[in-house]
C-alpha cells in the first residue's frame, strides 16, 4: 500500500521540544509528591500512564487521588505545548484494558492559543503548595469566574464555602488526622513520603510546617511536623476554601478533576495568589458526606482548595524537588 502524495504529514513537536516540555509540566503537584505518572512517546503520539509503584495503599486504596495527581500534569502538559504553538488531540481512557493507560496525545500546529494560556504556562514554575497560614486571596472576586470557566470543560463544579462552614471543616480536619494517627499502617506510608532531604521525590522538611504554624490554618493534612518555628507568626488563617466535585465518581472523573485542579492551581499563581491543594478530607467517607452537604449543588467532592494571599515571603516555600525525566520520560523507537 502506498501512501497518498496529498496526504498532509503528521505534525509532531521535536524530541527535545517534548523533553522539555515534561520536565516543565513534572513540576505539577501530586499526593506526598508522589509524581505517579509516565510519558511514553511512539513517534507521534504521547501516552500517559500511572506508575503503579507510587500507588498509596494505605492513604489511596482505590488509586483516586493518583489519578488526580496524573490529571493535574496532563493539564500542564497541555498548557505547556499549547504556550509552545502545539495544540493537542487528547483522548482519555484510550484502552478499557489498560486501566494505567489514562490518556493519548497527538498534535496539531496552533500559532495563536488564548492569551491566557501562556500567562498559565508562566506560573508552573511560580506556583508552591503554601501549608502556611494564608490572607483573604486579594482580588478573589475577579478572579472566581475565570477558575469556573477553566473548570467547566471538565465537568467539575467549582464551589466557593461559605466563612460558617470553616469551623466544621477544621473539625472534620482533626477529626480526621486523630482516626489517622491511630492507622500504623498510614504513619508508615505518610513518613515514608515526607520529611526527608536530597531525595527527588516526597515531602521535603522545607516544605513542612511546625505544630504552632499549623495549629493556625486549621485545616490541613498533619504531616511529620518541621522543628519548631513561628513563621507568619500575626496570622491566622484566612484562605478561601473552595471545592471540586464531580457528578460521579470514576477514574475518568478523577482524571478530570485533576485537569481542573490544575487549572485553578494556575490561575491562582498567575493572579499572585497562594494556594493549598488538600485530600485527606475527601478519604474518608464522613468527610466527604460533610462536604457535599456544604456544597451548594448535589455532587461528589473531590479536592479541597485553600486559596489565600501570602505575604512578601516567597522564599519560606522553596521548590519540591522533581524526578529527573529518564525515570518519567521513555520513547517506543521504531523496530
Amino acid at each position: 500500500m502506498t501512501v497518498d502524495d496529498d496526504e498532509p504529514a503528521v505534525s509532531v513537536p521535536d524530541r527535545l521540544t517534548i523533553q522539555a516540555v515534561i520536565r516543565l509540566a513534572a513540576r505539577a503537584p501530586s499526593v506526598h509528591n508522589t509524581q505517579p505518572w509516565r510519558w511514553v512517546l511512539d513517534g507521534t503520539r504521547l501516552h500517559l500512564y500511572t506508575d503503579a509503584d507510587r500507588l498509596l495503599p494505605s492513604t489511596d486504596p482505590f488509586g483516586r487521588q493518583l489519578v488526580i495527581s496524573c490529571g493535574t500534569m496532563l493539564h500542564h502538559v497541555r498548557t505547556t505545548f499549547a504556550d509552545r504553538g502545539w495544540h493537542t488531540d487528547t483522548v482519555r481512557r484510550p484502552d478499557p484494558q489498560r486501566p494505567d493507560h489514562l490518556a493519548t496525545i497527538e498534535f496539531r500546529q496552533w500559532p495563536d492559543p488564548p492569551a491566557g494560556v501562556h500567562i498559565r504556562a508562566l506560573a508552573i514554575d511560580q506556583r508552591r503548595t503554601d501549608r502556611l497560614p494564608l490572607a483573604e486571596p486579594e482580588g478573589f472576586a475577579d478572579i472566581l469566574p475565570r477558575m469556573r470557566m477553566l473548570t467547566s470543560p471538565h465537568k467539575v463544579e467549582l464551589s466557593v464555602l461559605d466563612e460558617s462552614a470553616r469551623p466544621r471543616l477544621a473539625a472534620a480536619s482533626q477529626q480526621a488526622g486523630a482516626l489517622r494517627r491511630e492507622d500504623m499502617l498510614y504513619q508508615t506510608e505518610l513518613h515514608w513520603w515526607a520529611g526527608h532531604s536530597e531525595t527527588p521525590e516526597g515531602v521535603p522538611p522545607s516544605a513542612l510546617v511546625s505544630d504552632a504554624e499549623f495549629a493556625r490554618v486549621g485545616v490541613g493534612r498533619p504531616f511529620p511536623s518541621a522543628p519548631h518555628s513561628m513563621r507568619r507568626a500575626q496570622l491566622d488563617d484566612h484562605a478561601r476554601l473552595v471545592v471540586l466535585s464531580t457528578d460521579a465518581d470514576s477514574v475518568t472523573h478523577w482524571l478530570h478533576t485533576g485537569e481542573a485542579l490544575s487549572a485553578v492551581l494556575l490561575e491562582c499563581a498567575a493572579a499572585g495568589l497562594a494556594t493549598c491543594a488538600l485530600t485527606h478530607i475527601t478519604e474518608l467517607s464522613a468527610g466527604r458526606k460533610l462536604l457535599a452537604n456544604l456544597i451548594p449543588r448535589p455532587g461528589t467532592p473531590q479536592v479541597l482548595i485553600r486559596v489565600g494571599t501570602a505575604p512578601d515571603d516567597s522564599g519560606l516555600v522553596p521548590p519540591t524537588p522533581r524526578r529527573p525525566i529518564t525515570d518519567i520520560f521513555s520513547v517506543l523507537e521504531p523496530h
